[in-house]
């Protein structure tokens, strides 16, 4: 290229060679003409093997074709032609090795006519060093991140500082946290930075974002055209978003069973987000979905103790009701038998028995929120359980509501109370015909569910499951009052047509069998209800009873600490043909049971006064009389008292309030079976 008469031409050439970066010169078509000796050992050539090569060869494969694009445009534009020092690009070696280096690149017009030369210079430490920097910027961020969601009391505020910290770390204006509801499918922005409140509206509401948050399909870690085809992603469906922004990183919050949402950050720089960066806020995503993750642990945590403490308030209340409902029933009986065949009192005695059984309907629903209702589980065929309850819907909901139930054969039996699992799906359909006014469809389902290890599903134990669906395209529920319906007397019906007992009955009754209660709605687009209970060990079909006698002769020690109730128990007992004798507490009875052998069976309340249960009764009677048959009552039951009742095996409750019918029927039953064993 230099003239060999120049006398400069030395000079020159030794000025190229002692430049302290990579030299090379190329001409109009990208060919190599000019190298110096750093640019050979930089690039791992031999002597003069880079002449005569395109420059497009010192670049890696996926950048070739848009670098002769680029070159092109370059050298057309000769009024456009500098560069200056400072542009960053990737280098390949002989060796296929790729580095980062730094290019100045200048215009030279020669004799041959205009060549281009690049001083190049190895940035692989600087690059080292800088990247060391930022990542220690960024551990920095994440640490202070972490500090204070760790010690925060609003949460609303520290999520906000999240979008700020992330945007002041990344040195970007924009940034925002979009969560997916968690009883629908919509979005909703949590926080947000620097984004005008139309683009946050577009977020929330698109369903190609819906879709996105779902799926999860654009994550971090992935190769740059698909963070590329994030910022194409939010063009097309926001096309309000400003043109300023030149890419973007959509980096997900993992949940237990999938994403619960996205951290959305966008930037004025075109490949931006390298992988460093994408890392930093894919960590960030793993810390806020850590502290949503224990906000609504804590959230639940607070809603059962708050339940708790109400189930313990509401248990304590319907002992000492059912109690005084045994009192009132009984002597409502006791005088339906004493006064004449008038028809005037026979009816006010009938309308007061109503009331008693109302009462002890509410009772036995507080029970059962409360988790304290003694529950009577046997395999039930769940085909015909649906079979019967949709036929018997069908004639109670109305011919507005079309009630339609599926189950196929292959569902296991469920191993529930029939009669409380029966109540919680009338219930559930009651509620759902409230909320179709104008009439609607109700489907009632049931299909097998099986958990075989703990981290399939942690809401329950491993184990095969019936899930009963109850779902209605009804008017749904707002998520202010979703928050709500599992509390007891929270209602949204107008006065005297509900307790606010319904939901929250069911509720205890799944949680005491051992299941599930879940609920989703959705406004204007209905309600679902499901409910996970065990499935029986064996569907095998239970033989019926005979009906046994309800009357008989023998001699009952009655053991109830309230003096009315006894007394009810007592006189109930004489009616049928018993003899009776009675005890007000635990150490009376057992005097009388050393000084009469006579006894033959013990009928006693679970709750007695001395600090002694009715458990602890038949136990010590049955050191001295192993087989004396023992019939319990309670209006609280033992469940709430910790109690091991293995020992007694299978045994007989009577609940509170009984009707005489009921006490001859249990004593009957209790006495024919001891005495056959």
């Amino acid at each position: 290229m230099f003239s060999k008469q120049a006398p400069d031409a030395n000079l020159f050439r030794a000025l190229f060679e002692a430049a302290p970066d990579a030299m090379i010169v190329v001409d109009r078509r990208g060919i190599i003409v000019l190298t110096n000796a750093h640019a050979e050992r930089l690039f791992g050539y031999e002597a003069d093997a880079l002449t005569g090569l395109q420059v497009e060869a010192l670049l890696p494969a996926a950048l070739r074709q848009a670098h002769i694009a680029h070159r092109d445009r370059y050298t057309s534009h000769p009024r456009e032609r500098t560069m200056g020092a400072g542009y960053e690009l990737t280098g390949v070696r002989a060796d296929g090795q790729s580095f980062p280096v730094e290019i100045g690149l200048s215009p030279i017009v020669a004799s041959q006519g205009t060549l281009y030369a690049a001083s190049i210079r190895d940035i692989s430490e600087t690059q080292r060093a800088r990247q060391a920097l930022e990542r220690a910027r960024f551990d920095t961020a994440i640490a202070q991140m972490s500090r204070r969601l760790l010690v925060a009391t609003i949460n609303e505020k520290a999520i906000d500082e999240v979008t700020e910290l992330v945007a002041t770390t990344l040195g970007i204006r924009a940034a925002a946290i979009i969560l997916s509801h968690p009883h629908h499918r919509s979005l909703h922005v949590l926080a947000s930075t620097g984004l005008p409140q139309a683009v946050l509206e577009t977020l929330s509401g698109d369903p190609a974002m819906r879709d996105t948050v779902r799926n999860e399909t654009l994550q971090v870690g992935e190769q740059p055209p698909l963070q590329n085809a994030a910022i194409e992603f939010l063009r097309k469906i926001c096309p309000s978003l400003s043109s300023d922004y030149q890419d973007a990183a959509l980096v997900s919050l993992p949940d237990r069973h999938g994403p619960m949402g996205l951290l959305l950050a966008l930037a004025p720089q075109k490949d931006y987000f390298d992988r460093d960066r994408l890392n930093f806020l894919q960590s960030v995503g793993n810390i806020v979905a850590a502290f949503i993750q224990r906000g609504r642990s804590e959230e639940q945590l607070g809603h059962s103790q708050r339940l708790d403490a109400l189930g313990q308030l509401t248990g304590g209340i319907a002992h000492d009701f059912n109690n005084l409902l045994t009192v009132i029933s009984g002597n409502l009986q006791l005088l339906e038998a004493d006064i004449p065949d008038d028809p005037s009192p026979r009816k006010t005695l009938a309308s007061a028995s109503r009331a008693v059984e109302r009462g002890a309907a509410l009772t036995r629903k507080l029970l059962t929120f409360s988790r304290r209702q003694h529950l009577l589980p046997r395999a039930v065929h769940t085909v015909q359980l649906l079979a019967d309850l949709s036929e018997m819907l069908g004639r109670t909901l109305g011919e507005r509501i079309a009630v339609t139930a599926e189950c196929t054969n292959e569902v296991p039996a469920v191993y529930a109370d029939e009669g409380e699992l029966e109540a919680a799906l009338i219930n559930l359909a009651l509620n759902a015909r409230d909320a179709m006014p104008r009439g609607g469809r109700l489907a009632i389902t049931a299909r097998s569910y099986n958990v075989a290890h703990a981290e399939e599903d942690t809401r329950l134990a491993p184990g095969s499951y019936v899930v009963f669906t109850v779902s209605d395209k009804g008017e749904g529920i707002p998520p202010n009052i979703l928050e709500h319906v599992l509390e007891p007397f929270f209602t949204t019906k107008e006065a005297g047509r509900g307790s606010g007992l319904g939901l929250s009955m069911v509720y205890g009754f799944v949680k005491q069998s051992g299941g599930h209660f879940n609920i989703e709605s959705q406004v204007g687009f209905g309600t679902r209800v499901e409910l996970f209970l065990p499935a029986a060990p064996s569907a095998a079909a239970e033989e019926a009873a005979p009906s046994p006698s309800r009357r008989g002769h023998e001699s009952i020690l009655v053991v109830e600490d309230e003096p009315e109730v006894r007394r009810v128990s007592v006189a109930f007992l004489r009616t049928l043909g018993y003899l009776p004798s009675e005890a007000g507490d635990a150490v009376t009875a057992l005097e009388q049971l050393r000084k009469h052998r006579n006894i033959d069976l013990l009928f006693t309340d679970i709750v007695l006064g001395g600090g002694m249960t009715g458990f602890e009764l038949a136990a010590k009677a049955r050191e001295r009389q192993p087989h004396l048959p023992v019939l319990f009552t309670s209006g609280y039951e033992y469940a709430s008292m910790d109690i091991d009742t293995r020992a007694f095996g299978a045994f007989e409750l009577l609940r509170k309030p009984y009707r005489r019918e009921q006490l001859g029927a249990a004593v009957r039953r209790v006495l024919d079976r001891d005495n056959s064993a």
